[in-house]
């Protein structure tokens, strides 16, 4: 997913410095700053987000919102009539994405509930207005809860002792977590987010007797990176 969206924003690059180019030598006469060219300043992020992270709610609402002010900065659609019917939008978008992610991940939702009630309380980390780094080097890890406000947590569970399936409940509002984790386990995401997401970067492996780590996520204008 990465690639991909390193690949998309490559080639954004390339036709805005093709386009500059071309103006500046005589060869072309684009306006790059058309009624709302600013627009694509949401548009643009929000379409490769969709693309690059896994919950798409937060991408899907800023695509819609991106386009629809853009529409109306082109007098195609009434600015008015739209302001009343964006939130009301929104909402139902929002209630939509919850609707279907609990039906089609109600097998994730009850393991990751089954796993919250036996997990141990001590490991709770949060980051507000600053920055965490935990390292379990060698310790047995047995899940965590892993909170950033404004502010970043790193998990490193690369040399960790993983002995069964557990739970990261991560919580990111303004913020980024960053868990690293080793190659012999599987990664299944549970994700709510808005303007935010989960990005899984682990390279996934065939081996069904693998311990799975469940991450319980939570993005509001945050994220959260698996490596």
């Amino acid at each position: 997913m990465k690639k991909i969206g390193n690949i998309l924003w490559g080639i954004v690059l390339i036709v805005i410095g093709v386009i500059i180019g071309g103006n500046a030598l005589g060869l072309t006469d684009i306006n790059i700053f058309f009624d709302g060219w600013w627009t694509l300043f949401i548009i643009i992020p929000c379409f490769i987000g969709l693309f690059k992270e896994r919950e798409k709610t937060g991408n899907v609402i800023g695509l819609i919102i991106g386009i629809i002010l853009l529409l109306c900065c082109q007098d195609i659609l009434d600015f008015d009539m739209i302001w009343k019917l964006i939130f009301p939008t929104i909402l139902v978008v929002i209630g939509l994405s919850l609707v279907f992610k609990d039906t089609v991940s109600s097998k994730v939702n009850k393991e990751i509930k089954k796993l919250n009630e036996n997990k141990p309380k001590e490991n709770e980390y949060c980051a507000t207005f600053s920055g965490q780094d935990i390292n379990f080097d060698g310790e047995k890890f047995n899940g965590a809860d892993l909170t950033a406000v404004f502010g970043g947590v790193k998990c490193d569970l690369r040399k960790a002792i993983i002995e069964s399936d557990t739970v990261i409940n991560t919580s990111s509002i303004f913020g980024g977590i960053d868990i690293f984790v080793p190659e012999n386990v599987k990664i299944k995401v549970k994700s709510s987010s808005i303007f935010g997401g989960v990005s899984d970067e682990k390279k996934h492996i065939e081996n069904t007797d693998a311990h799975i780590i469940y991450v319980n996520a939570t993005c509001i204008f945050g994220g959260v990176e698996i490596k």
